[in-house]
């Protein structure tokens, strides 16, 4: 029979809804469950800033090769993602009303308009005029004038006026909320055991009279909107062109991407909805979307903090690594292997390492990625205070990260005003591994040492993001991570032969698939020889074509597949498959984000952790880099932590076909896999 597999789309919407499963799960903390509301609308928007535009520029290209990509015609597959993404907005706003009602049980109010006091009518009016009203600009909308550029990710209030002696004749106006500036919530006056907030829009909607006092109208009607863009842009071939100039200009090119998607509150003026469908060109076959008032529900990842206080579990707290209290890191690494967890260990240990080379004066040099960094990042100002201590710093800055190139072009100035060198990667590869390297000079010796990870360096999102980091001091890594930056700085024309040197590292583009392959046909002969046969892959996304017929290919033979995966998963179990593949996705508090490889190998174990999901684009068009555990207390930690979420019946689900996300069902014992990975790591204190 054919091989079978799901389109990456909608097997990440069924991610996606993973996502508001979590929302809508009572035991969930309630602010937590606010925040999964805001985690889905956020992911949704990305989606159609890249996946449906995507999916839309695809359907002009060769209908088989399209659907060899997407292994579905494009056409099919935006009819399925507009049936899916109702179904769940419908989910979406059923759970928004239920938490509304729980907030209400903890005396936690959302005021409208026409729900304030007179206390309140007060305040609303003052902050309007103070803080407001200069941020506002109001747009009056007519059939004969264009229709006026409207910015991606913003809100705007769609109003519909009109007077009570001319009801049937209405002007419409539209205006952007300023939540940019002045952000989405507004704590009003409210008694002691009371917390009353209100959104910005609803504070310019009471204030419309107003606004638009000057044209006599007295009767207003108010509705939220959004409309979501193409966010991609291609880089032209100019080589006089500089990489931060088509960057620049790429950004810019944003403003006039394509409309992807057309939210709006199902209660908008019906003349004024037609009037803005018509001006943005939208048709039947535009995702056009009603909602519930509520729009851009994104900013409520930082729902203000007013509930009943919460007490955080212990569980959900970090710790220094135990091999790293009281003593530093240089010195620890330089003996011994270190593993963190993130975000069970604390990131300031990492941060440390970085200092302390800073003010060692034994220290020549610190090489190191960057993909995405923190809003002040502590990781930038270590290396700037190496730079300004003579030492040699060289940062691989991907400005290509998306929707991270504004932030760094923004650093890349900064770093080069300092005296770091700036590396900006190879034509049409991202720098997507996660590579630090630091050397220096002790009596006369060179002496390396440094850190692969999985994640991004960047403290902030590693207090919610499960990610591994490797220190390590291991001669042959730190040989690898050179090789990468010698390519880095200098690319040469046969960039691949330069990277095939690499001995502990596998590294992308090529050379971790082949030797991924490798591995899997070694676990393959194994089973077709009666022998145990097993492989544990943990991964992002799952979605490449060859792979996962390598996958097929082991099944059939009888190995023993295990896989852990976040988001998309295309792979499906088919009917000649001596061994079931056992698939599932762990969705929690923390984002799982670690990538390990682990392979039986006739039981000597080979594991690695990487910065790759197995994806096309991370296996053929990215630098990226998996390293190889050899230090057998670190491979038995990662074994253990895998065998820890393969047991997790509490918040895993099982990936099948239909895409049903089914909770593992739990046995009498439950498996909290973050929480058991918490007390597995803490334990070892004791050790």
């Amino acid at each position: 029979m054919s091989n079978q597999f799901n389109p990456r789309d909608i097997t990440w919407l069924a991610f996606n809804e993973r996502v508001l499963q979590e929302a809508m799960d009572v035991e969930v903390p309630l602010h937590l469950r606010i925040r999964f509301l805001g985690i889905f609308s956020n992911n949704l928007d990305e989606f159609f800033r890249v996946r449906v535009a995507g999916l839309k520029r695809a359907m002009d290209f060769k209908e088989k090769y399209i659907t060899e990509s997407f292994y579905q015609p494009p056409t099919k597959i935006l009819q399925n993602i507009t049936e899916v993404v109702i179904k769940q907005q419908q989910n979406f706003d059923k759970t928004w009303k239920k938490i509304q009602v729980e907030m209400a049980d903890e005396n936690v109010f959302i005021k409208n308009s026409k729900t304030l006091n007179a206390e309140q009518k007060r305040f609303v009016v003052h902050y309007f005029d103070e803080m407001v009203e200069s941020n506002v600009i109001p747009i009056l909308l007519n059939e004969n004038s264009p229709m006026p550029y409207l910015r991606d990710k913003s809100l705007y209030l769609g109003v519909a006026m009109r007077t009570k002696q001319f009801q049937y004749e209405s002007k419409f106006a539209i205006i952007e909320i300023p939540s940019r500036i002045l952000g989405r919530f507004v704590l009003l006056p409210s008694d002691d055991d009371i917390k009353n907030v209100m959104l910005l829009e609803d504070v310019i909607t009471y204030n419309l009279p107003h606004i638009f006092s000057y044209f006599g109208y007295d009767e207003f009607e108010a509705h939220c909107f959004k409309v979501t863009k193409d966010a991609e842009f291609d880089l032209d071939n100019d080589i006089k062109t500089t990489l931060a100039q088509k960057i620049e200009k790429g950004i810019k090119s944003r403003r006039k991407g394509k409309p992807t998607r057309f939210v709006f509150d199902k209660a908008m003026d019906k003349a004024l909805l037609e009037f803005l469908i018509r001006k943005l060109h939208l048709t039947k076959k535009d995702s056009i979307i009603p909602g519930g008032k509520i729009h851009n529900f994104r900013h409520f990842m930082e729902f203000p903090d007013v509930f009943k206080a919460y007490k955080k579990p212990v569980e959900r707290t970090s710790f220094d690594h135990p091999d790293l209290v009281g003593r530093r890191v240089t010195d620890v690494i330089q003996k011994t292997d270190i593993l963190l967890t993130f975000p069970y260990h604390n990131y300031t240990q990492v941060i440390d390492l970085l200092r302390e080379s800073a003010m060692d004066p034994d220290v020549k040099s610190i090489q190191i990625t960057a993909y995405r960094l923190a809003s002040n990042s502590k990781i930038i100002n270590a290396l700037i205070n190496a730079a300004r201590n003579g030492k040699e710093v060289t940062v691989m800055l991907e400005l290509r990260a998306r929707f991270d190139e504004e932030s760094n072009l923004g650093w890349k100035e900064i770093l080069e005003q300092e005296g770091v060198k700036v590396l900006v990667g190879i034509p049409n590869k991202k720098v997507h591994a996660k590579l630090c390297v630091i050397k220096k000079r002790v009596h006369n010796k060179t002496v390396q040492y440094g850190f692969v990870s999985t994640g991004n360096f960047n403290e902030k999102t590693a207090k919610i993001y499960g990610d591994h980091l490797l220190m390590t001091s291991d001669r042959i890594i730190m040989a690898d991570i050179n090789k990468i930056f010698n390519v880095l700085r200098k690319p040469k024309d046969n960039i691949m032969q330069a990277l095939k040197g690499c001995k502990k590292l596998l590294v992308c583009p090529e050379f971790m698939r082949e030797k991924i392959i490798h591995h899997i046909d070694k676990e393959i002969e194994e089973a077709k020889a009666g022998r145990k046969a097993l492989m544990i892959i943990k991964t992002n996304s799952l979605s490449d074509r060859a792979l996962i017929e390598k996958i097929y290919d082991a099944a059939k033979a009888g190995v023993v597949v295990k896989l852990i995966v976040r988001g998309i998963y295309c792979a499906v179990n088919q009917k000649d498959f001596k061994q079931k593949i056992t698939a599932i996705s762990i969705v929690d508090e923390y984002l799982e984000h670690a990538r390990v490889m682990y392979f039986y190998s006739k039981g000597s174990e080979d594991i690695y952790i990487s910065s790759a999901d197995w994806m096309t684009r991370n296996l053929d068009y990215r630098i990226e880099a998996a390293a190889k555990i050899t230090q057998k207390n670190i491979k038995k930690e990662i074994k253990d932590l895998l065998d820890i979420q393969l047991s997790d019946n509490v918040k895993a689900r099982i990936l099948d076909k239909k895409l049903s996300n089914q909770y593992v069902e739990g046995d009498k014992i439950k498996i909290r896999s973050q929480i058991e990975t918490y007390r597995y790591l803490r334990a070892k204190e004791k050790v």
